[in-house]
């Protein structure tokens, strides 16, 4: 027979539990509450993230966005209630693994289809801000890199420079009668003359194309400075967007032709066509020697000039072979995109839009550990152990209740009402004689009969 009292561990365990019962009660008179401000703010929040994304302003796209974000409200806070009810009731391992995948299941359908419209409601503007950032960089980088290359193809003028005056120089001795014996403007010298004055056309048109390269790169610098302006200034990013569009089309237009303004192929096919395309002078000397000289003068002149347009190409290859300007191409986006892309920067606001529509998940975590508690606590305790004050005397009056209707003894049927007899019918004098005649006896008909 098992000892009806309690241990002092066990009473303690009930009165715990007790305890723990008493703050569950008073704290499900507002968990409800609760539970419908985060839903109803989570769905506040999914109706600005939704009319971010809607194209249309009418009265339609209102109803639509009102209609989704009250569908959100009304998911999280059923789905959460399911669970606050549930998942602390459970006891066994296998029940409460089928919840936990519930939650986590209904936890991605609640970050799909309203955490990240939060986030877009919380952050969109910066996001779009850091889009509008990001490309300003972009282009300012394709825009130096266009400059680079092109000041380098300007750098080549140098080169043609350094080449002309070398052809001038021995056409100077030439004139002279250093370099073929025979002074004077003969054969030899018009050969230098004519690769010089193509040198110095070339020049001049390298020259040419500086101001347009530093003027197409001034123009640029502005266009850059008014999109770095529009992505800090107050107002609606929507507007500033637009704004930036025309811009980054303008400044794209700049940054080719910069590219085309770049004179190293020119300067490539003019080093090509130096040596490939020589005008030989009919040879004037008076003697056969001297022209034998002059031919030979050529040849040597010739040689030269091949290798210094040899050298004036690899230069203008060189100045090719450097990496173009990446493309960049401005591509709008809403708020909610722009968040998606670049979540990394703002990490506190998804944190926050998450939590906002998870943070019930802790709740259903706490009550199952306190549930738990509570059953621990009334281990080994009987229903009678557990009873309260006011239980203990709700029980003791059902007991009385009951215990007097069984101990009434038992009262006999009531017997139905007899109807009241009818007086007697007074006689006439006519129904007295009727009345008062003699009745024959049984005996006189017995005899009369023998």
């Amino acid at each position: 027979m098992s000892d009806p009292h309690l241990t002092r561990a066990e009473a303690r365990g009930v009165r715990y539990s007790r305890e723990l019962e008493t703050h569950l009660t008073w704290l499900d008179t507002f968990s409800g509450t609760a539970l419908g401000v985060l839903a109803t703010a989570s769905g506040i929040y999914t109706y600005l993230g939704v009319s971010s994304l809607l194209d249309e302003n009418g009265a339609m796209s209102v109803f639509a966005a009102i209609a989704y974000s009250v569908a959100v409200s009304v998911g999280i806070f059923v789905f959460w209630s399911y669970l606050l009810r549930l998942f602390p009731a459970v006891r066994t391992a296998r029940a409460r693994a089928g919840l936990l995948a519930a939650m986590g299941l209904g936890s991605l359908a609640i970050v799909a289809m309203s955490s990240w419209l939060n986030a877009a409601a919380l952050a969109g503007s910066a996001a779009v801000e850091q889009h509008l950032a990001e490309t300003v960089q972009d282009y300012q980088t394709a825009l130096e890199r266009a400059h680079e290359i092109a000041l380098s193809g300007q750098a080549l003028q140098r080169d043609v420079a350094r080449t002309r005056q070398g052809f001038e120089d021995l056409s100077e001795q030439e004139a002279e009668g250093t370099l073929s014996g025979l002074a004077g403007r003969g054969a030899v010298f018009r050969v230098l003359r004519q690769k010089s004055a193509e040198l110095s056309a070339l020049e001049q048109q390298i020259a040419a194309q500086t101001p347009l390269v530093e003027a197409t790169f001034t123009e640029g610098n502005t266009i850059l400075s008014r999109m770095r302006a529009l992505t800090v200034e107050p107002g609606n990013v929507e507007a500033r967007s637009v704004e930036f569009s025309e811009a980054a089309v303008r400044l794209q237009g700049l940054i080719t032709r910069l590219r085309q303004l770049s004179v190293a192929t020119l300067v490539e096919r003019a080093a090509q066509d130096l040596a490939a395309s020589v005008v030989l002078p009919e040879l004037d000397g008076r003697t056969a020697a001297d022209r034998n000289d002059q031919a030979s003068t050529i040849t040597s002149v010739l040689d030269v000039l091949a290798a210094r347009a040899n050298t004036l190409e690899k230069a203008a290859q060189s100045v090719s072979s450097q990496t173009a300007p990446v493309d960049v191409t401005y591509t709008p986006l809403s708020a909610a995109d722009a968040v998606i892309l670049y979540a990394r920067n703002f990490v506190p606001s998804w944190a926050g839009a998450i939590a906002i529509d998870l943070l019930p998940a802790v709740l259903v975590f706490i009550l199952a550990v306190t549930q738990s508690a509570i059953r621990a606590g009334r281990e080994g305790a009987g229903v009678e152990d557990t009873l309260t004050l006011a239980e203990l005397r709700a029980a003791v009056t059902a007991l009385r209740d009951v215990e007097g209707v069984l101990d009434a003894p038992a009262q006999p049927p009531t017997a139905a009402p007899q109807p009241a007899p009818e007086p007697p019918t007074p006689l006439h004098d006519s129904d007295k004689s009727d009345h008062l005649q003699p009745v024959e006896s049984t005996d006189s008909k017995a005899g009369g009969s023998s």
